[in-house]
């Protein structure tokens, strides 16, 4: 009897551990940094990160931190345990193409790093500029480079890392200087820097070039933080032709850990968006 007993109780233990029953995710993906400028970009902005906390985001990004009240931000990201993961510190126009703008650049990159340092934060989007006329693509992209040497022993010095964003020229950002990976990590290969990396918007790279996974094996040395939305409409993914769960899994192999930023608008509502996510779209890297 009590070898039987022992048998029922083993034979329990191991079907309740080949269970095919589904377990709910954490409360929401610590990987995930949802965009503050397009989720509920209707409130006042600081209200928008207690939105973010209370749908249970841990992280947050946001574009130019001129024109915010960072002191604001600090408190509230401090009190609802909200980590900036990053925010944009020099945008389209003038663009670091131009050799002109160059000095105003290094300033605005130190401005910039004692912001971040203020919020804690670890990573600045830099933009490369759009096309500037009678200049080659090659001498724009020539100045890019230019300008990220310059402004790459403050960074390194600071511990703040610059992601340089390629755009889309086909639907969002016609006339930008700077689209696909290939060039982009190419730019970042010869400035040869461990803080001067790639934001990684798979949105932009599926419109511009494809082969998501191929290019992310190519170009993972250079990725600094990765961004998502699907296509068309840039909505949240599971909304259009992106397969997701393949590219997260390539992800996952390739070693990256860092923030998933979600730089794209509902569909529909937050709350209907955050549904998706939980459901068919969750992220971790572990």
């Amino acid at each position: 009897m009590l070898l039987t007993n022992t048998v029922l109780i083993v034979s329990a233990m191991l079907f309740a551990s080949h269970s095919t029953e589904q377990v709910d995710p954490p409360a929401f993906s610590e990987n995930y940094a949802v965009n503050v400028e397009m989720w509920w970009w209707r409130m006042p902005f600081v209200d928008r990160i207690h939105a973010a906390a209370d749908a249970g985001f841990t992280k947050i990004e946001f574009w130019p931190w001129q024109g915010k009240d960072i002191e604001e931000i600090a408190t509230v990201c401090k009190e609802r345990g909200i980590e900036v993961a990053q925010f944009t510190a020099w945008g389209f126009v003038p663009g670091m193409n131009n050799p002109k703008t160059h000095s105003k650049f290094v300033e605005e990159i130190k401005k910039s790093c004692k912001i971040a340092k203020q919020l804690n934060c670890k990573r600045m989007t830099v933009v490369g500029g759009n096309d500037i006329p009678n200049m080659s693509q090659k001498e724009m992209h020539q100045n890019i480079i230019d300008a990220l040497k310059l402004v790459k022993p403050i960074v390194e010095e600071e511990g703040i890392m610059l992601i340089l964003e390629p755009m889309n020229i086909r639907v969002d950002h016609k006339g930008h200087c700077l689209y696909g990976s290939e060039d982009a990590v190419r730019i970042c290969r010869e400035v040869d820097s461990p803080m001067i990396k790639l934001n990684w918007d798979l949105y932009h790279m599926h419109i511009s070039e494809g082969d998501l996974c191929g290019r992310l094996r190519d170009g993972i040395d250079q990725v600094g933080y990765i961004q998502v939305a699907d296509h068309p409409g840039r909505h949240e993914p599971g909304t259009g032709e992106i397969y997701y769960p393949r590219v997260y899994e390539e992800l996952k192999s390739l070693g990256y850990t860092g923030p998933i930023g979600l730089e794209c608008s509902p569909v529909a509502t937050e709350d209907e968006a955050i549904q998706r996510l939980r459901k068919d779209m969750y992220y971790s890297a572990e």
